[in-house]
């Protein structure tokens, strides 16, 4: 199997090209640490600046204005997810492809990035009457024209990241996130409604789609079914995949509104978008860059391991504490922070925060397990998650939105087990070693909690919110910090050393 060397010249921008020889693990190890480094940066500026637009910008337009466009993008959710038919996760992870085959995937992106374009069109006006709003039909067709680009850049896209080019990618990303939130901004202020969300997110799509096209431009050939058969069904599994657990994600709520109502829908919304920040800022982080990380070794299973040991254990030292701690602190924080109207959103993200911690480091599976081509036995796992959320979301639902929530914290685990076994398998990588990489953060979180449930049983009940929430948060903060220090300091200190080693080391 080919993989990866490294060209002078890439190692003097900081980034690592791919051509055929043995992968430089020294080098991709800074390249990975200097990869996620830009991704953070990028990406928290980014949001800085698009936030404040964006609180703007929802004092201008209505809340129908958001709700028609909620309404155009459900559609496009799950047709990019079509267009692109997995060919970035596979141009990453397929590194034997020839540049033959990768022009037939090209082609091929662009055909199904237009079909789904037209495929839209024909669907926009049944989407229309369906929610009985007839100005979305051409809302629709402008959100969804941004299906054919997306079909073009998917290979580009792909060789980008194969390429480890991820400090351009994210100065780009953030470039076209700010684009979008002026160019939103600046149609809101005069008076567009609906149409400066529509084409503020065009615009992002366009221009990125063009820079990407620009950077790594690839040629076209016609496709043949028979010299592509394997990496259409490796596509066709991630596809597959994507769709099963984006219905997953979706169906949560679906559940809370169609049985519980409008009410316990809004304080689940509220939880489920709390409680998923680490795992947005955080995981999301890792596990965008990883893969292509863990394909250019993917046949070297040490270094496998050794990523997963790595990545694992940086997940965990970090969001360990923020969903534990957010669960701990929620009946002060919730009140105090959104007011005492969301009171009944503080159980629902009790829960929903402890499931965030588990999930934010079984997220790292499927990334393995892709890089070394297990998709089926992903897409699998996934369809199977499609019947045992949705029926966990169900039972649950009969003790309201915290039984949902409950869904989420005992069908997960089940999901993730076969994922964990067969990741074990393949790697050759044993339970003992895995969990010695959680130990540090496992035992700090332990600490922790008991350092605040004694403050909150002793000190804490004659103070007012925000005095208890000062003291929980200061108590959880030092009982976690301290535990590091006093029980695993020198884990830390090489864990430390091992980032600025991979940052700081000379080519």
């Amino acid at each position: 199997m080919d993989s990866q060397e490294v060209s002078a010249a890439a190692r003097a921008a900081g980034e690592i090209q791919v051509t055929g020889a043995r992968p430089d693990h020294k080098h991709l190890d800074r390249s990975l640490s200097s990869s996620v480094a830009w991704r953070a940066a990028a990406d928290w500026t980014s949001q800085i600046l698009t936030w404040a637009g964006f609180l703007v910008v929802a004092r201008l337009l209505s809340p129908s204005d958001f709700g028609i466009v909620s309404m155009a993008v459900i559609l496009f959710a799950y047709l990019r997810y079509v267009g692109e038919f997995g060919i970035p996760a596979t141009v990453v992870n397929l590194r034997a492809m020839t540049d033959d085959q990768i022009a037939q995937l090209n082609t091929i992106g662009v055909l199904l990035g237009l079909a789904c374009f037209g495929l839209s069109c024909a669907l926009a006006g049944p989407l229309a009457d369906f929610f009985r709003t007839p100005k979305l039909a051409r809302v629709v067709m402008v959100t969804c024209a941004a299906l054919a680009v997306l079909g073009m850049r998917a290979v580009p896209e792909g060789l980008l990241m194969r390429d480890l080019r991820f400090r351009w990618l994210a100065l780009v990303n953030a470039g076209c996130d700010v684009l979008a939130a002026i160019v939103t901004l600046t149609l809101a202020l005069k008076g567009f409604a609906y149409w400066a969300l529509v084409l503020g997110n065009l615009s992002s799509d366009v221009v990125r789609s063009g820079l990407l096209m620009r950077e790594r431009p690839h040629r076209f050939a016609i496709p043949r079914l028979k010299s592509i058969r394997k990496e259409l069904q490796f596509g066709w599994h991630v596809l597959v995949s994507t769709l099963a657990w984006s219905s997953c994600e979706r169906l949560d709520s679906a559940t809370a509104g169609r049985v519980l109502g409008p009410a316990p829908l809004g304080a689940y919304s509220i939880a489920w978008n709390l409680a998923n920040v680490p795992l947005e800022k955080i995981t999301t982080l890792v596990t965008t860059v990883a893969p292509s990380y863990l394909a250019a070794v993917q046949t070297d299973l040490a270094a496998l391991r050794r990523y997963v040991r790595v990545l694992t254990e940086f997940i965990s030292l970090v969001t360990f504490p923020a969903t534990v701690g957010l669960a701990l602190v929620a009946r002060d924080a919730v009140p105090l922070i959104l007011g005492n109207k969301w009171q009944n959103a503080v159980p629902i993200l009790e829960v929903l925060a402890l499931y965030a911690a588990i999930r934010s480091v079984g997220a790292l599976l499927t990334k393995v397990l892709n890089a070394i081509h297990r998709a089926r036995f992903v897409m699998w796992n996934q369809l199977a998650a499609l019947i045992v959320l949705p029926s966990a979301f169900f039972v649950g639902s009969h003790w309201g939105a915290v039984g949902i929530a409950c869904g989420w914290a005992v069908g997960y685990p089940l999901v993730a087990v076969p994922l964990y076994w067969k990741m074990f398998q393949a790697i050759d990588m044993r339970l003992g070693e895995y969990l010695r990489s959680l130990k540090p953060a496992l035992s700090s979180t332990a600490v922790m909690i008991l350092c605040v449930l004694a403050l909150r049983t002793t000190v804490l009940p004659a103070r007012g919110l925000l005095g208890r929430l000062a003291v929980e948060v200061a108590a959880g903060v030092g009982a976690y910090g301290g535990t590091l220090l006093l029980f695993h300091r020198q884990r830390i200190l090489g864990f430390v050393a091992a980032v600025k080693g991979f940052r700081q080391a000379k080519a």
